[in-house]
Parts: C-alpha cells; structure tokens; sequence
C-alpha cells in the first residue's frame, strides 16, 4: 500500500519514484496515438501539447497518491484527463476559429469523460479538422472506463460535473474575439456571484480554470469508505482556494510573456502590486485554513505550498523584477515547507 505522505521529504520522493515514472509511461501512450492521427492540423497540436504541457500531468498526477494501492488507476485517469484539457486548450489557442459554439462542442469532450454511460460523439462538427483517428475519443473512454469502477463515483459526480463546467464555461468566454473576452466573462462571473465568497471576476475565472479538484474528487473516490461530508468539505477548500492560488500563481509568473503575445492575463486586473500581494495572501491564509478539515489534511496543505515552492522557483520569475520582489513574501506566507518546495527546485534545476 502506498502511504499519503505527510511531510515535504516524502512527497517529493514518492513524486520523483512512483509518481513522474507512472505519468510518462502513461504520456507515451498517447503520444504514440497521437502520432497516428491522420489529420495534419489535429496530429501537430496533439502532439504539440502532450510535449509543451506535460508538467501540467505531473503536477496534477501527485494527487494519484491519495489513492493508495490504487495509485496507478487514480494516475491514468489523471494522465487522461490532463491530456484532453491540454489538446482542447492548444486548439482553441492556436485556432483559426474563433466561434463560442465550436469551442463548446470541443470541451464537451471533457464533461462526457466525466460521466462513464455518456457515448462519445463527433466533438469536432463545427470545424475543418475532423479526422483524429478516434484519438480523442479513446481518451474519454480511458476516463470512462476508470470512473466505473469507482466505488464512490455517485457521491462525487455532481461535484465533479460543477468543477467541469466552470472549466469549460471559461474556454469558451476566454477564446472568442478579443474584444468580446472581457465583456462575456463579468457577465460569467455576474451569474454565480451571489453563491461565492467576495472576490473579482478575474479571480472567479482563475479558480475555475484549475483541474485540481476533480483529481482530488477522483482519487479519494477510489477508497472504500468516504466520509459522508467529504465531498461538500473538499468542494468549498478547492473551490475557490485551493483552484485560484494555483492559477493565480500560473498568471502571475506568465505576465510578462502574455504581454508580449497579447493574451489575456488574470493578473494584469489587479489595480496594483499592492492589491495583487494582499488577494494572495487572501487565497493562502483561506486555502490554509479550509483544506486543516480535510481528511489527509497533511497531504492537502503540502500540495499548496508545493504550488507556490514550485511556481515561484520557475525561470519566468527571473526575467521580472517585480515578481521576484514578491517572491520572497508570497514563499514566507506558505511556511516552512514552501520554501522547502522552492529551495528543492532551484537546486534541482540547477
């Protein structure tokens, strides 16, 4: 059986191990499918985001070890799972359409890997490039088949069909004209204000954009028994917490590269440093504070000063002077093991 670790040691061991050997047995799998596709345009860009994207499978793929002795099923789910976010991302990114409705039919991919009777249908219809050789759709299968077998799929789906559309409502808003983004994602953010804590609706879209929980939801559900409240617990501590430090973090190592392409940064609509660094400290303190009353609270809070070890010790941070400013506040804020996290990486990627 595989012990949930409880210390920075012992995560990053068992994620250097078990963990990263797993997710690229699993990523060669699918980059060997993707290779057979027989679209020129649909192979390139599969191919182009299982390379360029991997880290977001191995970061996600830690989750896996809340599943114990089933660690393999929760990480090829994970894998899976991460590799259809990753593809449908780089081809509404790198797209000649710009069509909402397109974008929608891609990402329905996504919510029907989440619901094992669903039957996968054509999830390019409303574009040129079609023929993937049912890469794809053996993708949503895999997920499928997975989730089918979990004993406590029933007490989740709900939850994890909620983290899924908020996922999907954002790819769409975030990938129509330029000029329409903006405008479509407050109206967005306007339909569910009232059922969240106070926040902007910039930060809304950054907590929706995160995966994070539904490979929590996943590999929790893999276990025998699953306290009753878990599910409501795990969805108000990643749901906006835990989800918004991790992809408010992304955005904010990532400014200087989206100004220079343009694209749209969550960042970018803080009125200044000062707010931006008061809103972290915001998200830390309540990621803190809400996962202390999950069970496996250990692991949980790991993960989050993982987050922050891991994104403040990337090289982007380097290149701008005004977030390596803030790294060293942001990383006292995580703790302890935080700046084990971050120390470790700037060793390691030495």
């Amino acid at each position: 059986m595989t012990n949930i670790p409880v210390s920075p040691w012992s995560l990053m061991s068992q994620t250097y191990f078990k963990v990263l050997p797993e997710v690229r047995n699993q990523l060669r799998h699918w980059q060997i499918q993707a290779q057979r596709i027989p679209n020129l345009e649909l192979r390139k860009q599969a191919l182009a985001s299982l390379s360029a994207k991997r880290f977001h499978c191995e970061g996600g793929a830690i989750y896996g070890l809340l599943a114990q002795e089933h660690w393999r099923d929760a990480i090829r789910f994970i894998v899976a799972y991460q590799t259809i976010s990753d593809y449908l991302d780089n081809l509404c990114d790198r797209s000649t359409s710009l069509d909402p409705e397109d974008f929608r039919s891609l990402h329905g991919a996504l919510l029907d890997a989440l619901t094992p009777i669903a039957t996968p249908e054509n999830y390019y219809r409303l574009r040129l490039d079609q023929n993937d050789g049912s890469y794809l759709k053996n993708i949503v299968n895999t997920c499928q088949e997975i989730l089918g077998s979990l004993p406590h799929y029933d007490s989740i789906a709900p939850t994890l069909h909620e983290f899924a559309n908020y996922y999907c409502d954002l790819q769409v808003h975030k990938h129509v004209q330029v000029e329409d983004r903006v405008p479509r994602l407050k109206r967005w953010f306007s339909l569910h204000q009232k059922r969240l804590p106070e926040m902007h609706w910039h930060e809304f879209s950054a907590c929706a954009g995160s995966t994070l929980g539904i490979f929590c939801l996943v590999s929790s559900a893999f276990h025998q028994e699953l306290p009753e409240q878990f599910t409501h617990q795990m969805r108000t501590s990643y749901f906006p917490w835990m989800q918004g430090l991790h992809i408010l973090l992304d955005y904010l190592i990532d400014q200087e590269e989206d100004r220079i392409h343009g694209d749209l940064n969550f960042c970018s609509y803080y009125q200044s440093n000062d707010e931006m660094m008061g809103r972290f400290q915001h998200f830390i303190q309540n990621t803190k504070r809400s996962v202390a009353q999950l069970p496996h609270a250990q692991f949980h809070q790991l993960m989050s000063q993982a987050l922050l070890g891991v994104y403040l010790s990337n090289k982007k941070v380097k290149r701008q002077q005004d977030v390596q400013q803030m790294t060293k506040q942001l990383i006292e804020w995580g703790g302890s093991s935080a700046s084990f996290f971050f120390r470790s990486r700037l060793l390691l990627s030495h």
